[in-house]
């Protein structure tokens, strides 16, 4: 029998890809207008950026943090700092605050959720004051009993540390618990690995992935939650 359900954030809850995108989009242009960086060196040294911060500091929340990234992109550019650091990060999370939007089904399917006895969680990687701003924006937070980041795990998934943390917090065993997320590896198969069940979020379907039990609609979940 389920007791608590743990949700991830990013791509499960909202789209994280079409808000991105958004924030993305508003970025390019204020580094072409204020830095003098087209779109194609823009995005290339994003991604450089990126990689040469995951290289060196390892699988941690503070690669997400935008101030870092655009820190570490503007001096190896030898670009001033300021204003530009704080005025790309505000931006940044503005324009993806503004342009997130609940998946179909998950404020419906959280309330029946709630009405069936059933704690919810949320276990996510990235820190924990973001992840707080989306879930207020997105009209969900007052139905959330606890939250675990990566931030706060000090790993992320598909770490067993940070799965462990969840089951802390959810105060049940692994059975009883169900962590539903959009990533095969790191939601399903991590919490699988830490003895939690799963369920995979994936709204097109993939009918050659069999051996998970997958979410196309959250419509459905209450339901599948009361099967289980």
């Amino acid at each position: 029998m389920i007791k608590t359900v743990i949700f991830d954030v990013d791509n499960t809850l909202y789209s994280y890809t079409d808000a991105h995108e958004a924030a993305f989009e508003a970025l390019s242009m204020y580094a072409d207008k204020k830095l003098g960086l087209s779109r194609d060196v823009f995005e290339c040294l994003h991604k450089k950026t990126e990689d040469t911060l995951r290289e060196y500091m390892g699988n941690v929340a503070a690669l997400h943090n935008r101030c870092i990234r655009y820190q570490i992109m503007l001096e190896s550019q030898g670009l001033p700092l300021y204003p530009h650091v704080l005025e790309m990060n505000d931006l940044y999370w503005d324009i993806l605050l503004k342009a997130a939007v609940p998946s179909p089904g998950v404020p419906e399917a959280l309330k029946r959720l709630k009405r069936q006895g059933i704690h919810i969680g949320i276990g996510t990687d990235m820190t924990a004051r973001m992840q707080f701003k989306k879930l207020a924006v997105l009209g969900l937070l007052s139905h959330i009993d606890f939250l675990v980041s990566s931030e706060e795990a000090g790993a992320e998934k598909p770490e067993k540390a940070f799965f462990a943390r969840c089951l802390d917090k959810a105060g049940v065993p692994g059975q009883e618990c169900l962590f539903v997320g959009d990533s095969l590896k790191k939601d399903v198969y991590g919490a699988m690995n830490a003895g939690l069940r799963a369920a995979w979020y994936c709204p097109k379907g993939d009918p050659a992935q069999t051996d998970v039990l997958m979410i196309t609609d959250m419509a459905q979940l209450p339901q599948t939650v009361s099967a289980l």
